[in-house]
């Protein structure tokens, strides 16, 4: 049975924020990971526990951002145009941070006499991705000027308003705890602690933060409030983050992650229940918005794709599962 446009529209919105919150989830806890790294350890030895307890998995993780970008590229290309030029310095300063990651923590295992300045570049190039995407997320969902060509009209400080930089703090703490929870469940002794002690703080930021954020937008976006799924996935989030307290504080290592990773998932069952079927919302004039239907590719090459997608993405998730499988358990010294 043939699909109509529409249908492998929405499909593609849904598989596109699948690929998103996939990468939020994983690399979201090594980035977590890297913003705690000069903070929860208090020698080398206590950093390179941590740094291997991620150094199988992180470069993987990785990959379900360059798989969400060429998907949004290859079905809505107008999205992905405006998006990444009007973003341009932001998207930047991300891709330079995740580059300047990399090699900090390649340079902090080799480079001994240096390893202090190595660890804040570690934390700085952890820092701004995670706060960066939560903006870039806020203002794609809240609205940036659009001209009637579709094309960016602001600059780099339109992107700093008060609602999308509160949506990036959320981000930034979300990526915190998710970074955490891992080191709790795959760290002992005092390292495991201070993990633990900082997810029971982090969470009550969390919900702090995201109960601001929820009753911000009903002010700024009151149409939201007859949107279900809204409801029915803020109150995922609340529930995880109640759920991953309770967790943490019985040293429930392993449910206490995958209630973060719950939470995560929300988020953006949230953001995309408020947003469909814009792609871009439009701040200024709603009939600017880049939306599904005027954004997306042929009906043909979201076929196509869709059928690459099915066969790939199964094999991509058994292969990650093995992977998390073979190293999981405690990280030790080595």
């Amino acid at each position: 049975m043939e699909l109509s446009d529409s249908v492998y529209q929405i499909i593609w919105f849904i598989l596109i924020g699948v690929l998103f919150a996939g990468y939020s989830i994983l690399d979201g806890f090594d980035l977590g990971v890297g913003i705690l790294f000069p903070f929860i350890t208090t020698d080398d030895r206590e950093k390179g526990i941590l740094a291997r307890s991620i150094g199988p998995v992180w470069d993987g993780n990785e990959v379900w951002l360059v798989t969400a970008g060429g998907a949004l590229f290859a079905a809505f290309p107008l999205a992905y145009a405006t998006v990444f030029s009007g973003f341009y310095l932001a998207l930047m300063l991300v891709l330079f941070a995740l580059i300047f990651r990399a090699v900090s923590l390649e340079f902090w295992a080799h480079d001994e006499k240096r390893r202090k300045i190595w660890s804040w570049a570690f934390f700085t190039g952890s820092l701004v991705p995670s706060l960066l995407f939560g903006i870039a997320l806020g203002n794609v969902v809240y609205g940036v000027p659009l001209t009637e060509q579709f094309e960016f009209g602001g600059n780099f400080f339109t992107l700093l308003r008060p609602m999308p930089l509160l949506v990036g703090l959320l981000g930034l703490v979300a990526i915190i705890v998710q970074g955490s929870t891992y080191t709790a469940m795959k760290t002992e002794g005092q390292v495991h602690e201070r993990a633990r002690l900082i997810t029971k703080k982090m969470m009550v930021l969390y919900a702090l933060i995201f109960i601001s954020v929820v009753l911000s937008t009903m002010v700024y976006m009151p149409e939201i409030a007859d949107k279900a799924m809204v409801w029915i996935f803020s109150a995922l989030v609340i529930i995880s983050v109640g759920a991953g307290w309770f967790f943490n504080s019985r040293d429930r290592n392993g449910g206490a992650f995958v209630i973060s990773s719950l939470s995560f998932a929300g988020l953006w069952g949230i953001a995309g229940s408020i947003h469909f079927p814009n792609m871009v919302r439009g701040a200024a004039n709603h009939a600017h918005s880049i939306t599904i239907g005027n954004s997306s590719s042929s009906s043909l090459t979201l076929k196509i794709m869709l059928i690459i997608a099915l066969i790939g993405m199964p094999v991509v998730i058994a292969y990650s599962a093995y992977v998390y499988y073979i190293f999981k358990g405690k990280t030790t010294e080595a």
